[in-house]
C-alpha cells in the first residue's frame, strides 16, 4: 500500500513532508508537533470532511503562494471587494434604471450651465451596480492606499517571521516567500473588505470628493434608493439632486486639468508620511488565536497599527482637508444654485452636508485601515467662501480661482472669507515687486544704477577722511 506523504500518521522519517502543510500545522496549531487536520478543522470551525478540507487547504495554499506585483496582493483585494459588494444582493441595473439615470444627468448638466463658467463635459452618464463601481474605482484605490499598504504588509510579514520558531525557519528554506506573501494577503483582504463596504454606501463615482473613476459620470441606482429611504421625498427628486452633484464634480475635475493630480497627490503625500507601530504589530502577532482566524482582520479594521500623528502629519492633514473642503464647498454652492427650484433642495443639501462631515461606517472602516479620512470637515466654511466670491466677483471671477493651484484659498481664507481678496492682492503685489527686482538684476540694472548721475562710482565708494577737518564744509 502506498503511503500518503500528507498524512500526519505517516511518520516513518523517510518520506519528505510538504513544507506548506508543516508550516500551517505549526503556525496555526501553536506547537512543534503540529496538529491533526481534523482537530485543526474543529478548532477553526472548518469542515471535517477530508475532501472539503483538502479543497480549503488548496485555497489557503493559493493565498500563500499567490504572486503579486509588489508587497500587497492587489488581486486578492479586488476579488474580495467584489465578493463583499455582492454579499447583500447586488442586482444588475435594469434598462429603466439606466434611462432614469441618463435623464437625470442630462437634466443636471442643463441646470448647471447658468451657474458656472465651466462648460458641459459631454460625458455620457452611466448607471452602475456596486460591482461595477468596484471595477471602475479599484485602480484609484490602489494608488491612494499603496504607500501605507506596502508599509503595513512588510511590517506584518516581518513581525510574523520573527514569531516563528527557529526550526520552522530552517524547515521553510526556499519557501520563505510564501510567508512574505502573508502580510500582503492579509492587507489585501482587509482593503477589499473596506472598498466592498464603501460600494454599498456611495451614490456616485465622486461621492467621497475624489475622482475615483476619472472622466466618468455615474450613479448607483440601488444606493440612491437607499439614500432616500425614510426622507418622504420623491425618489425622482433625490436622484436629480444627486445627479447635479455628480455632474458638478465631473465638470470641475474635467475643466480643471491639474485638480485631480493635485488632490490625489495630497492624499499620497499624507499617506507616505504614515509610519507603522511595529511594537503593536509584534503584540498582535504574538496573540494570534488559531481558533479565531478573524482576529487579525479585526485588528486591522480597528487601525491598531497606526500610532499618533506627528506634527508634520497634522499639517499635511490640514492641507488635504482644505483641498477636499474647497472641492466639496464649490460643488455644494453650485448644486444649491442649480436646484433652487427643487422643493426638497434645502433638506437634501443639509443631509448631504452632514453625511459628508461625519462619514458612514464603511468610510470609517477605511479610515481606520489606512489612517486617512477623506472628509471635508470644513465644507460649510468653504461653501461660505465660494458664495462670497460669487457675490464679489461674479460667476466667472469665482471660477477663475481654479486656474492655478497657487490661486487656491488656504485654511486662513476659510477662517476669514471676507479678507480673501485683500490678502490675495497683497500677495500679488509682493510677487510683482520680487519679479521686477529679479528682472532688473537679470538685465544688469543694479550695476548701472549708481552711474545714472554721471559720477564715477569709485568716488562715491571712498569716503573723505578729511571731511571733519575742513572748515569750508562746516560753513556749508
Amino acid at each position: 500500500m502506498t503511503s500518503n506523504p500528507s498524512d500526519p500518521s505517516n511518520d516513518d522519517g523517510d518520506t519528505p513532508k510538504d513544507p506548506l502543510a508543516e508550516m500551517l500545522a505549526r503556525l496555526m496549531g501553536g506547537n512543534a508537533q503540529g496538529m491533526d487536520p481534523q482537530e485543526l478543522a474543529k478548532a477553526a470551525g472548518l469542515p471535517s470532511d477530508p475532501q472539503a478540507m483538502a479543497m480549503m487547504m488548496q485555497q489557503v495554499q493559493a493565498m500563500f503562494a499567490a504572486q503579486s506585483d509588489g508587497p500587497v496582493n492587489w488581486k486578492l483585494a479586488h476579488e474580495h471587494a467584489r465578493r463583499v459588494a455582492a454579499s447583500d444582493s447586488d442586482p444588475s441595473v435594469t434598462p429603466q434604471q439606466r434611462r432614469d439615470v441618463d435623464e437625470a444627468l442630462k437634466l443636471a448638466e442643463m441646470w448647471l450651465d447658468p451657474v458656472t463658467d465651466f462648460p458641459s463635459t459631454s460625458t455620457l452618464g452611466r448607471a452602475w451596480s456596486r460591482a461595477e463601481w468596484v471595477e471602475a474605482t479599484m485602480d484609484t484605490w490602489k494608488r491612494l492606499t499603496e504607500p501605507v499598504a506596502v508599509s503595513i504588509a512588510k511590517a506584518l510579514s516581518d513581525a510574523i517571521s520573527e514569531q516563528l520558531p527557529e526550526e520552522m525557519k530552517t524547515m521553510m528554506g526556499g519557501a520563505s516567500s510564501m510567508l512574505q506573501n502573508l502580510g500582503g494577503a492579509m492587507f489585501g483582504m482587509q482593503l477589499g473588505q473596506a472598498v466592498g463596504g464603501l460600494s454599498k454606501d456611495v451614490v456616485s463615482s465622486t461621492d467621497i470628493g475624489v475622482p475615483l473613476a476619472e472622466g466618468q459620470m455615474a450613479l448607483l441606482p440601488a444606493n440612491v434608493s437607499a439614500f432616500g429611504e425614510g426622507l418622504d421625498i420623491p425618489e425622482q427628486e433625490v436622484r436629480l439632486f444627486l445627479a447635479v452633484r455628480e455632474a458638478a464634480h465631473t465638470r470641475l475635475f474635467t475643466r480643471v486639468p491639474w485638480l485631480s493630480a493635485h488632490l490625489l497627490g495630497a492624499v499620497e503625500s499624507y499617506a507616505r508620511g504614515i509610519h507603522i507601530d511595529m511594537s503593536r504589530i509584534e503584540e498582535v502577532a504574538r496573540d494570534i488565536d488559531p481558533s479565531n482566524p478573524e482576529s487579525m482582520q479585526a485588528a486591522l479594521s480597528e487601525g491598531v497599527f497606526m500610532p499618533g500623528r506627528t506634527p508634520q502629519q497634522d499639517a499635511a492633514l490640514v492641507r488635504l482637508e482644505t483641498a477636499l473642503a474647497l472641492v466639496e464647498g464649490w460643488v455644494d454652492e453650485l448644486t444649491a444654485a442649480a436646484t433652487a427650484n427643487l422643493p426638497s433642495s434645502a433638506a437634501l443639501r443639509e443631509m448631504v452636508r452632514r453625511r459628508r462631515a461625519t462619514g458612514g461606517p464603511a468610510e470609517q472602516a477605511f479610515a481606520s485601515l489606512v489612517g486617512l479620512e477623506l472628509r471635508p470637515r470644513r465644507l460649510r466654511d468653504a461653501a461660505a467662501l465660494w458664495a462670497h466670491l460669487t457675490e464679489e466677483r461674479g460667476i466667472e471671477g469665482r471660477d477663475a480661482v481654479w486656474e492655478h493651484p497657487d490661486l487656491l484659498p488656504t485654511a486662513e481664507d476659510l477662517d476669514d472669507p471676507q479678507g480673501f481678496s485683500q490678502r490675495r492682492q497683497l500677495a500679488e503685489s509682493s510677487d510683482s515687486e520680487v519679479d521686477a527686482a529679479l528682472q532688473r538684476l537679470l538685465d544688469g540694472g543694479f550695476d548701472e544704477a549708481p552711474e545714472a548721475d554721471g559720477a564715477d562710482p569709485t568716488d562715491k565708494a571712498e569716503p573723505n577722511d578729511n571731511d571733519d577737518d575742513n572748515p569750508e564744509d562746516e560753513k556749508a
